[in-house]
């Protein structure tokens, strides 16, 4: 004797992972596509007239000035804190001398790019995302279409060559805090000043500053763009402007260490090191 409905038959279904997984895929082709096009949009619009010197200027002042401090401030302590690491482990070995070396190489090369890509990505793809995104909700960049405006050449292009213009100075200013901080770390542990900056000065080699100075440009870039790119799909009024600023500073800064490891990659393959 068997209760009614049961056993229940067999009846095979999709399993609900696929089409979650499937939906995923999807929208990150679109993404991927739509920032690709966004990117090349505003690529060729930075070529062509006219040109808004006065709202670039305003961007290096806002980028550069505005992100100085804390760029130098997170620069000293990193430095001293590798400084640290690093000449425990020389002094073990009676190698202290090296630090001067080891600290070139540490920070002109790595830190000091990605330390202050990411402490201005956090700054800058915020606030570019955020004020873009107000702007949209706001209906600002379809009245700035309205009146004839290209919104790309006024509000974009602005925002990637303040960028690409500070980024890389912030990023000598960082370096060479971080290389004067591990100085006097070494100064606490005994290790004669001229003994540190003569390493500093015999591997601070054309190589090793081009394997630095390259990061900055590109990082400035991919800044601007993930930033202003998210700032104008921004939808959904101030949640929508919420969830968009969340995104760009985690695009920018995983794209910034995603960046870092393939082109150190690459620049290594191509100075054959």
């Amino acid at each position: 004797m068997s209760v009614q409905g049961w056993p229940r038959p067999y009846t095979p279904g999709v399993i609900p992972l696929v089409p979650f997984v499937v939906e995923r895929v999807r929208r990150v082709v679109e993404s991927v596509q739509d920032a690709t096009l966004f990117t090349v949009g505003a690529a060729q619009a930075a070529f062509q007239p006219p040109f808004y010197a006065h709202e670039a200027l305003e961007q290096i002042h806002f980028t550069g000035i505005g992100s100085l401090f804390i760029v130098m401030i997170s620069a000293i302590v990193a430095g001293q804190a590798l400084a640290i690491q690093l000449v425990r482990e020389l002094a073990n070995t009676g190698a202290k001398t090296e630090l001067g070396h080891f600290m070139v190489i540490s920070v002109i090369r790595a830190l000091g790019p990605v330390l202050t890509g990411m402490v201005v990505a956090s700054r800058m793809s915020a606030g570019i995302t955020a004020e873009l995104g107000a702007m949209r909700s706001s209906d600002q960049i379809d009245a700035l279409i309205a009146f004839g405006t290209d919104p790309v050449k006024r509000l974009v292009v602005p925002r990637i060559i303040g960028l690409l213009v500070a980024l890389p100075a912030l990023t000598i200013v960082g370096d060479a805090l971080g290389v004067i901080g591990g100085g006097f770390v070494g100064l606490a542990y005994k290790l004669p000043i001229e003994s540190y900056y003569h390493g500093v000065i015999k591997y601070l080699t054309p190589k090793n500053i081009l394997v630095g100075m390259l990061k900055p440009f590109l990082f400035g870039v991919m800044i601007a763009v993930i930033a202003c790119w998210k700032g104008f799909r921004s939808e959904g009024g101030a949640k929508g402007v919420g969830v968009s600023t969340t995104q760009s500073v985690v695009l920018s800064s995983v794209g910034i260490l995603i960046t870092d490891g393939i082109l150190t990659k690459l620049i290594f393959r191509i100075l054959d090191w």
